[in-house]
């Protein structure tokens, strides 16, 4: 397939997105040709990315003086030990500012290794292959970096642009079914806070994009890349319009701390829940239409896509799921800061809710 190009001028740094097939083979020649120079490179690469595609990478390295760590991809591992394991690994090997910290996985992976690179000698050169639908639409775009906590998620971090960000749709065809549809989340999130167009097409080719039917998952994928370059280039910093990509991560994130981040819930299952949820409240504070809402029900309900509270939660996890709702990072009172739907592609952010207002929202979830 043709290769697509995304430029990004954020006002801390500009970079590419290159979005194809067959780039892993071609990383060092696609570093020289965006000027990214450096004589030591410290490749983090998730174990869980099939051997022959890292053999693939290693060997397009086989000239360059090249380090190896192979990460433990899980919510559990996001955290501070191991973002001292990989800057102790630059310390012990002289890096400087210079050489560059390659990462090659899903989200977890681009977070713990982008924040790794923000604080080594205050900022090394960070180059992100996403190798997962979820962070090749949105976790590696827009320099976010972080780990969690015991308080919650994402809840240490930095902001840190990538020098460039490598999509390679190769890493898609060895994903299981559940994975897709956990980037597909955040795809339909960008759709809804932002281009009514792009969700009508979504709502017709859904299966199609599960199923990575071309062109139909390279075009979803450039249109997602669009939108969050649209909304970081006019706020980079998260302090106005860039709010709105957490539409349903403040209910995701969450439930996510609540499951302790357990298998029987992933991140991009979290924020499909999370956007049923985030819908059904703007419709009971008459926010949204009744016809917009009908429009998302129907999209989770035609393509099957989680959105039972109660499949994954009782009332017992109640107190638990507000708890952490509480201590979200956009919080800056002691009510919780929601982001919610006005219309199909048109949200309203900086919204304060009583916390005993969403208690009893989600408990009548949990009974439906």
């Amino acid at each position: 397939m043709k290769i697509i190009k995304v430029k990004l001028n954020a006002s801390s740094a500009n970079y590419k997105i290159i979005i194809g097939s067959g780039i892993i083979s071609k990383i060092p020649k696609l570093l020289r040709e965006n000027s990214i120079t450096f004589h030591k490179c410290l490749l983090v690469i998730d174990r869980n990315i099939p051997k022959v595609l890292i053999k693939k990478i290693l060997k397009s390295f086989k000239k360059k003086q090249t380090i190896v760590y192979l990460f433990n991809a899980s919510e559990i591992n996001k955290n501070q030990l191991n973002v001292n394991k990989i800057v102790e690994i630059l310390l012990k090997n002289n890096f400087n500012r210079n050489d560059c910290l390659i990462s090659v996985g899903g989200g977890i992976t681009g977070d713990v290794s982008g924040f790794a690179s923000s604080i080594f000698k205050r900022g090394i050169k960070f180059i992100n292959v996403p190798s997962t639908l979820l962070a090749q639409v949105d976790s590696s775009i827009g320099g976010k970096t972080g780990i969690n906590s015991k308080y919650g998620k994402n809840l240490i971090g930095s902001f840190y642009q990538p020098s460039l960000v490598l999509s390679d749709l190769d890493f898609l065809k060895s994903l299981p079914k559940r994975e897709i549809i956990c980037g597909y989340g955040e795809i339909l999130k960008h759709s809804l806070i932002l281009n009514k167009k792009f969700f009508l097409f979504l709502d017709k080719n859904a299966n199609k994009i599960l199923n990575l039917k071309s062109p139909f998952i390279e075009k979803s994928i450039y249109q997602s890349c669009l939108i969050k370059k649209k909304i970081i280039e006019i706020d980079e910093k998260e302090k106005n319009l860039r709010k709105i990509l957490n539409f349903g991560h403040t209910f995701a994130h969450a439930y996510e701390a609540t499951l302790k981040y357990s298998r029987k819930l992933n991140h991009g299952e979290a924020v499909l829940l999370g956007i049923i949820s985030a819908s059904k409240f703007s419709l009971k504070k008459k926010l949204i239409t009744k016809k917009d809402f009908k429009l998302i029900e129907n999209h989770f309900i035609k393509f099957k896509l989680p959105m039972n509270l109660h499949n994954f939660f009782s009332n017992k996890n109640l107190r638990e799921i507000i708890i952490f709702m509480g201590k979200d990072k956009k919080n800056n009172s002691k009510k919780i800061n929601l982001v919610l739907l006005k219309k199909i592609g048109k949200t309203i952010f900086n919204l304060n809710f009583e916390s005993q207002k969403i208690y009893f929202f989600i408990k009548k979830e949990l009974t439906n």
